[in-house]
């Protein structure tokens, strides 16, 4: 697909062939291998000349120049014809293609019966062609082919080639009109002519209903006739047998015969017009109309005969489904919402865009027949709306699917999104959540809040007094806790249960004590834990999920899950368990609402407030796969649904944080040792052999290995071997460049954090720099809570200024704004965890520039990963988000280029 994307930067154009399928198309490729003549203007003249160019078969060139249409890179004469491809390719979607004999007597298939409309579109795009797109004379006087005969010949190869495949050799049991080698069937010729007879000359029939009586509704189909070349030429299929419109040519009954038996296939019942000698007229039952209105008129108006209704009947009619329209304002909002009381949900009916009293829904739903006397007029009656009329009592919603359904205008009603009308008490309840509530900074607070700190507090003060729940997804070091903590005192209402990672209980309870004096501070971890009645309780997630029964039993007014990322995955323990706790409100504080895919927003927003996006199944296929596709209009509706439960503020934001110090961000290439790219080459080779004869589980591991392996040496040779007691210096470019780095940071009075994902790789740098007399503190997974809290502390008095890190340890939540320096010693590969990290410096408080540093291995792995990154890190991508998983169902084409040392 890239070679013919790039081939379509080229003039392209088109050679028919016999039979069409054979046709290629033609791009005049400096670099091609092949020689065409074409015709070209030159001051005045037609000259012609022999060029270079490249010849793809039309149905292995068709997909690329579909999307060469919209690229503005592409040739004119490429974007022509990929306007023509998408015009063939609505064809046989439709179904619109016919069989016929070749001159050369083989099988093809070609594009029709083509309606007016479509006839139109091929006559405007023909005359838009470029000279160039038909630049291969047909004559060596430089005599080109007409567009409109031309475009008609490259449809016809389009379609000749798309259905044929040994599915369908397989499906019909011959080769012929299935198989993409040429059949010889003279044979078949005048069969082909026959069912090919209405190809776009001739005539197209439609059925014009009429009714004596209405009253009586009888019905009758009666059969008419439309010149293609003359739209405005019309005429009764009666008066056409009776010779009386001989406008129409001498074919007109054969071809009106003809589209009316493949138009059985839409409706079965037209068999009966065939029975009669003349197909002029066919008398209906109310069976038969109501089957028109149940979705035969849309079959037969695909398959070119449409359907005209009597103008005296009125078509009116619609049906949407309306909320709580019998049920009283609910008294108590957080009871309503939280689930305990239901509200109606039913089927309305309008007339012209007006609602039908009780008395009419009444008299629609008793009457059994299409078409019914309302307001003085006769109405006809879809079966499905009848149907609404009569069943119009649906399942009632629970108050938060109620307002989902208030806020994106849609409810899912028997698998199908139908629109919806909220009552006037719930349309009032959505506006609400958009006015932020009149709350000033709580008595007690010892601070004085931001403007997007003071809006953020208002939200949640909206939410949760509604006793719903909320996701505050403010980028990192923006202050979510300080404003909990003021959401904590505005509320005054009981004790706040706080679930954060380990390496923040002491984070959470200096601010708390700093900025909410008075307030008790009660550890919920470690041996003989108790609870507190009041104030802020602390726990870890791991101490949660052993506890989960005993929290679950404590009275807690506010919930609080920080860092909620770690929650994203709704079939863990640790999920599971903070769902066991209830709450008068939840709220989840996080940086990366969405890192991988809209699941871990689901899993985040499902527990803050259930219910609101429904089961993950339902989420998945409701939600997800059309927003991941690109659905724009989904992806509103799903905006709207989500938008008031979480507030996303960015650092870049204007008037967020103006007050942030700028950031640089550098990536800084070194070279291998001789050691290390040896050692690279080496790993390259030898994995390499053994992926090539691996399949399944046992390649993908190989590819991990491989991918980890190359990590490791670009680090350092030490981690890759394991080495118990290493010489360090000299032996890696990273190390080399880490010494200069950390030599003027110190110098400079800086402080610098060094983030690694491996513990290993920061052992041996601690080592390192221990060694040059360089003061340093390592932190990772397995330092206890209270050293972390001490080492942090020490961070930030300025008694160290190095600080390692283990990424996945100390990616988030900490507070080290004494760096003004971060170093990425190695790539993370996921853009989000790597800014998370960062953010350990660049957050309020910060108050100089900081500089980032991304060391990357040149001409390795590391180097193509770095353009990736940068390539997709305004999306965060899935895929690379995914790890060395990402690049496990690479060819090995592909790992290879991915992995070599250049």
């Amino acid at each position: 697909m890239t070679l013919l994307t790039d081939l379509a930067r080229h003039a392209a154009l088109f050679q028919p062939g016999d039979p069409p399928r054979t046709g290629r198309l033609v791009f005049l490729d400096p670099d091609g291998t092949s020689t065409v003549t074409v015709a070209e203007e030159h001051d005045g003249d037609v000259r012609i000349r022999e060029v270079p160019a490249t010849l793809v078969p039309v149905g292995e060139a068709v997909a690329a120049l579909a999307r060469a249409r919209t690229d503005q890179a592409a040739h004119p004469a490429s974007r022509f014809w990929g306007a023509a491809a998408l015009i063939a390719l609505q064809l046989v979607t439709r179904g619109r293609i016919l069989p016929g004999v070749t001159t050369g007597e083989h099988d093809s298939w070609r594009a029709g019966p083509l309606d007016p409309a479509d006839l139109e579109r091929i006559r405007e795009l023909a005359a838009a062609m470029p000279a160039t797109a038909r630049a291969v004379p047909i004559t060596e006087s430089g005599l080109l082919p007409e567009a409109e005969p031309l475009l008609r010949a490259f449809l016809d190869a389009v379609a000749d080639a798309m259905p044929r495949s040994p599915g369908a050799v397989r499906a019909t049991g011959t080769t012929a009109y299935a198989a993409a080698k040429p059949v010889k069937v003279p044979h078949l010729r005048r069969w082909a002519e026959e069912v090919s007879a209405g190809l776009d000359a001739g005539v197209r029939p439609s059925l014009r209903l009429e009714a004596d009586d209405l009253a009586a509704a009888e019905f009758r189909a009666v059969v008419q006739l439309h010149s293609l070349a003359d739209p405005s030429l019309v005429a009764d299929a009666a008066d056409l047998w009776e010779g009386r419109v001989p406008a129409f040519g001498p074919r007109a009954r054969i071809e009106t015969t003809l589209a009316l038996r493949r138009a059985t296939r839409a409706w079965p019942r037209l068999e009966r017009l065939l029975d009669n000698a003349v197909p002029d007229e066919l008398a209906l039952t109310d069976g038969d109309v109501e089957e028109l209105l149940a979705g035969a008129a849309d079959r037969l108006a695909a398959a070119g005969i449409d359907v005209h209704w009597p103008k005296s009947l009125v078509r009116g009619l619609s049906a949407r489904a309306v909320i709580g329209d019998r049920d009283p304002v609910p008294s108590d909002m957080p009871s309503f919402l939280g689930g305990t009381h239901l509200t109606s949900f039913d089927w309305q009916l309008a007339l012209g865009g007006e609602r039908l009293t009780a008395a009419e829904m009444d008299h629609l739903a008793e009457a059994h027949r299409p078409v019914v006397r309302l307001r003085d007029q006769w109405v006809l009656i879809d079966p499905d709306l009848a149907r609404k009329a009569r069943q119009r009592d649906l399942k009632p919603l629970n108050g938060i699917e109620a307002l989902g359904a208030a806020l994106t205008g849609t409810v899912e009603v028997e698998g199908e999104q139908v629109p919806v009308e909220p009552t006037t008490w719930l349309r009032e309840l959505r506006e609400r959540l958009a006015e932020p509530a009149d709350a000033d900074p709580p008595e007690g607070l010892a601070a004085t809040l931001r403007d997007y700190q003071l809006a953020g507090l208002r939200w949640l003060v909206r939410m949760t007094s509604l006793g719903l729940g909320a996701c505050l997804a403010d980028d990192m070091g923006l202050g979510k806790t300080i404003t909990l903590i003021a959401l904590h005192l505005h509320r005054a209402a009981g004790p706040t249960l706080v679930v954060c990672p380990a390496s923040l209980l002491g984070n959470w309870e200096r601010e708390i004590t700093k900025f909410a004096p008075g307030v008790p501070v009660h550890r919920y971890h470690g041996p003989n834990r108790t609870l507190a009645d009041e104030g802020f309780v602390l726990t870890t997630y791991a101490t949660m999920r052993l506890d989960a029964a005993r929290l679950a039993a404590h009275p807690w007014d506010l919930l609080v899950a920080d860092e909620a990322q770690h929650v994203k995955n709704p079939a863990s323990g640790t999920a599971k368990a903070l769902r066991e706790i209830p709450a008068a409100a939840r709220v989840a504080l996080t940086g990366t609402p969405v890192e991988n895919n809209l699941s871990e927003l689901w899993a985040i927003l499902d527990w803050s407030t259930p219910g609101l996006l429904g089961s993950l199944g339902r989420f998945r296929a409701r939600w997800a796969k059309p927003v991941e596709s690109g659905d724009r209009a989904t992806a509103e509706r799903l905006s709207r649904l989500v938008g008031p439960f979480l507030l996303r503020r960015r650092k870049s934001d204007p008037g967020i944080a103006p007050e942030l110090p700028p950031k640089t961000e550098t990536d800084r290439p070194v070279a291998l040792t001789t050691e290390q790219a040896g050692l690279y080459e080496a790993v390259v080779r030898e994995i390499m052999a053994q992926i090539a004869g691996a399949h399944g589980m046992a390649r993908r591991g190989l590819i991990v290995k491989l991918l980890t392996g190359l990590k490791q040496i670009c680090n350092h040779p030490a981690q890759y071997l394991h080495e118990a007691d290493p010489r360090l210096p000299g032996r890696s470019g990273k190390l080399e460049l880490l010494d200069e780095l950390v030599d003027t940071i110190v110098a400079e009075d800086g402080a610098v954090l060094v983030f690694t994902q491996y513990v290993a790789m920061a052992r041996l740098l601690e080592r390192h720099l221990t060694a040059r007399g360089v003061t340093t503190q390592l932190l990772h997974g397995g330092t206890p809570v209270p050293r972390r809290e001490e080492m942090v502390q020490r961070f930030q008095d300025g008694r160290a200024p190095v600080f390692l890190l283990s990424l996945k340890a100390a990616g988030t939540g900490l507070n080290l704004t004494r760096a003004d320096h971060v170093i990425h010693f190695d790539r993370w590969w996921n853009p989000a965890v790597e800014d998370q990290a960062t953010d350990r410096a660049y957050r309020i408080g910060q108050t100089r520039p900081v500089q980032v540093h991304r060391l990357i291995a040149e001409g390795t792995i590391e180097d193509r990963i770095a353009e990736m990154l940068v390539a997709k890190r305004s999306l965060a991508d899935a895929v690379l988000a995914s790890g060395e998983a990402a690049f496990t169902e690479l060819t090995d084409a592909e790992l290879s280029a991915l992995v070599e040392l250049r």
